[in-house]
């Protein structure tokens, strides 16, 4: 058997950015599916106060600072976040170690308020179907919170290794594109937990 050269692809990337990284299009499919879920929880919220003329069933409304200071944390960690996104494009690891070490301690700051504003919604999650739709919708945004926290941390501690290959730069972006799917998502959620139950 005889063997030919047909393009030596030698010099091609390993890796890529945004849609030309095969973990970008898994990113991308990851959030379709939990938008879904979003939606579905949103949507159940909503029935079930047009189904109930007293909306709350006599529950106090929840206490909205927590809700509100998490909101201002999120909007503006967009601006480190994206920043961080634009310093791993051009692949420099010192800033990029800068911008996921402040994203790891967003991260942290976000879950501690998401924490203390379980503790402040007023209901339990068995008192009524109110309590239960509230604790269901906030756990199931904790819950993103909290996985792309894990993944940040994950990063932050390769990007001080020597597993900070250049292909982390695009892992980085990916995450970076995650987090601004979490603070999108939330918008809705804040303004039907906090303010539709107030109308």
């Amino acid at each position: 058997m005889t063997w030919r050269v047909a393009a030596d692809v030698s010099r091609l990337p390993t890796f890529g950015f945004g849609a030309s990284s095969t973990p970008w299009w898994g990113t991308l499919a990851f959030i379709a599916i939990e938008g879904t879920g979003f939606a579905i929880v949103a949507g159940a919220y909503l029935y079930l106060a047009v189904v109930n003329a007293q909306w709350r069933m006599d529950a106090p409304a929840p206490n909205h600072w927590p809700g509100t200071i998490l909101t201002i944390l999120l909007l503006v960690s967009l601006w480190p976040n994206q920043w961080t996104a634009a310093v791993a494009r051009s692949e420099n690891l010192p800033t990029v170690r800068i911008g996921v070490i402040i994203m790891s301690a967003v991260a942290v700051i976000a879950i501690a308020i998401r924490a203390y504003e379980f503790a402040h919604l007023n209901v339990r999650w068995d008192q009524n179907a109110y309590g239960s739709m509230l604790w269901i919708v906030l756990g199931l945004h904790a819950t993103h919170l909290v996985t792309d926290a894990i993944d940040t941390w994950v990063l932050t501690v390769l990007m001080f290794t020597r597993h900070a290959q250049p292909r982390r730069f695009s892992d980085v972006t990916d995450n970076a594109f995650y987090w601004n799917f979490v603070v999108a998502s939330w918008l809705p959620l804040y303004v039907l937990i906090y303010w539709v139950p107030r109308l």
